[in-house]
């Protein structure tokens, strides 16, 4: 034999061998070929939501039925949501530095003056008294929540965790709210948010989650120059690096220049903003009323998109899922929904699930072709 096809032959060998290596590492650690923009999850809208409270729901439904039924819906509590599947939620949050601001809704006294019966207080423990940011939709109106203050609804998804360490991660959407609905009632007036607000709310979620226990967009932009250099790089943690872990979203885009003061491309921040795709912090977007082919091209170059499936009950009450199964094919890394599988409409049935019951499945555009649905992690039903 010569000396070159001994060379060929060893050559062939150790290419071989690499193959059987490569092959090795696809069937026992698929988790490290997926990364975390390449798969897809059901997360429901407002998930804090306990519905309208009795007598103003009474009220709301005389006074005003159109606004009545946009609010016509509520969640189960965060645990069993995310026991049922659900990897995404999203929390309202009012500021409330020095506590008590929501304390005395004036949504009691409405009712009274209706001559309706009054409505239990949700909250008889004095945890609206406390300094911290709060868990609500509407103030004065729509001020149930499944979960509250936003420190224990966050308490809450962190306990899940522990008892779930292998789960995907987690996509906690947050929105910052500061505004009066109108100006026809006497609303609690809200604070606004300035960069210490937002230090107060990054501390607050720094208080429940370690460093390790959150996807940063510290870890995400890695060494690159800006973070949306990195998430068009594909530079997000594959399933391997955030399996167990938690990553927070920024509602409003308007929001984004305040909390960017002092951080540019959101270094040492928790959240990453709703970006509009070309700014140095993009990362994340928010694409609610998008269509298929919008949010498609989003999620081809690399960022995260959250977007929904239905909007103020109105697919719940028609059965009308031509937008659900327009988003779901989209590849929308989060769909949201008022009616996922385990809460589905009491006016038709309608809900929103990924197939096979699964909460979370391979994207239909970003996966890889290794990756297997099944394998992401099981259903919570099996």
């Amino acid at each position: 034999m010569g000396l070159r096809t001994k060379h060929y032959r060893r050559a062939a060998s150790c290419i071989f061998a690499f193959s059987i290596i490569l092959l090795g590492q696809a069937v026992s650690d698929p988790d490290a070929l997926v990364r975390i923009n390449q798969i897809q999850v059901i997360g429901t809208h407002n998930s804090y939501h306990a519905g309208l409270l009795p007598g103003i729901a009474q009220l709301m439904q005389k006074s005003d039925p159109e606004s009545f039924k946009t609010l016509e819906y509520k969640h189960a509590d965060l645990a069993t949501q995310l026991d049922h599947g659900i990897r995404q939620i999203e929390l309202d949050i009012f500021s409330d530095a020095a506590g008590g601001r929501f304390a005395h809704p004036s949504g009691p006294a409405m009712v009274a003056k209706a001559g309706l019966p009054p409505d239990p207080n949700p909250y008889p423990d004095g945890r609206m008294l406390q300094p911290g940011f709060k868990v609500i939709h509407v103030q004065d109106i729509d001020y149930a929540s499944n979960c509250q203050p936003f420190v224990a609804c966050l308490q809450i998804v962190k306990n899940w965790s522990k008892q779930h360490p292998l789960h995907v991660p987690i996509f906690i959407l947050v929105e910052t709210k500061q505004d009066l609905p109108d100006e026809k009632l006497p609303w609690t007036q809200p604070e606004p948010y300035t960069a210490a607000t937002f230090n107060a709310l990054d501390a607050e979620i720094r208080s429940v989650f370690s460093n390790q226990e959150i996807i940063s967009p510290d870890q995400v932009r890695g060494r690159y120059p800006t973070l949306e250099q990195a998430v068009l790089a594909g530079n997000w943690p594959t399933l391997k690096q955030a399996r167990g872990k938690v990553i927070f979203l920024l509602d409003q885009q308007s929001n984004g220049p305040i909390y960017l003061q002092g951080h540019p491309s959101l270094r040492a921040r928790v959240l990453f903003t709703n970006a509009t795709p070309g700014r140095p912090d993009a990362a994340f977007v928010e694409a609610n009323d998008a269509g298929k082919a919008e949010i498609e091209a989003l999620v081809r170059k690399g960022y995260l998109v959250r977007t929904r499936s239905d909007a103020d009950t109105i697919q719940g009450r028609t059965n009308d899922t031509r937008r659900r199964d327009e988003v779901l094919a989209s590849g929308a890394q989060m769909v949201s929904t008022d009616y996922p599988a385990s809460e589905p409409a009491r006016w038709t049935g309608y809900t929103v699930a990924l197939p096979g019951g699964l909460p979370v499945r391979c994207n239909p555009i970003v996966a890889p072709s290794t990756c297997v649905g099944a394998d992401l992690e099981l259903s919570p039903t099996r």
